[in-house]
């Protein structure tokens, strides 16, 4: 596979040992770094049509190494995909094997961009908050992170907003660390936009939080 032949050309075994040791997940590591991932993934999706992309991706994402399963997301990282339901599909069905916050997120920024295209897609993630895995569970709140950043949200954003803050209200007594961030992440955000809602949820749910996420959803809240 020669994607992969030129992936592992800029291999630095320093850095990926280093990497290896900050993620903690038993995986192979090149030592790739992220500019040097955006400037391949950038020649192969010129080169190729959403068809080849998304076969491209998926044949990264089954090498298991780091960098290739990166390189997959940011592959399919695209504001406007026509037709994306294959695109949709295949980020979707990656979100049962995240087992890391690096290549998770990566993978649901590409997918934020499929949820806002299509919202009637957050049924499939909500299905997500009751998954095994918590990196999956906490997939469902870093994948719809655009509607806590909408400025001007229309009534069909606001309700959806409002779904998605049930969600995280229902992963509130979730004791993992990592789950206790991405709410507060959302709230966080969200709190730019809409203080008085983040302190309406804390107030109703706030106590089932860990302290931590408490702070961290109202640190950017000057009325404390």
């Amino acid at each position: 596979m020669t994607e992969l032949d030129s992936l592992k050309a800029l291999a630095d075994p320093g850095k990926a040992d280093q990497m290896q040791a900050y993620h903690k997940t038993p995986r192979v590591y090149l030592g790739v770094a992220n500019p040097q991932l955006d400037d391949l993934v950038a020649e192969w999706r010129a080169s190729r049509d959403v068809e080849g992309r998304v076969g491209l991706a998926r044949d990264l994402w089954a090498s298991d190494i780091h960098e290739a399963r990166i390189a997959a997301a940011k592959l399919l990282t695209q504001a406007r995909i026509r037709p994306d339901d294959a695109v949709w599909s295949l980020i979707a069905g990656w979100a049962a094997e995240f087992d890391g916050w690096a290549i998770a997120d990566s993978a649901m920024i590409a997918g934020q961009k499929r949820l806002v295209a299509e919202p009637t897609r957050l049924d499939q993630v909500e299905a997500w908050l009751d998954h095994l895995n918590k990196w999956t569970r906490r997939a469902a709140l870093v994948g719809t992170l655009p509607w806590a950043k909408m400025n001007n949200p229309k009534p069909g954003d606001v309700a959806a907003r409002e779904r998605i803050l049930d969600w995280a209200a229902r992963l509130a007594d979730d004791r993992d660390w990592f789950i206790q961030k991405a709410i507060a992440w959302w709230l966080r955000d969200l709190s730019k936009r809409d203080a008085p809602r983040v302190h309406t949820f804390l107030a109703d749910h706030g106590a089932r939080m860990k302290p931590f996420a408490r702070k961290e959803a109202l640190r950017l809240v000057q009325d404390r």
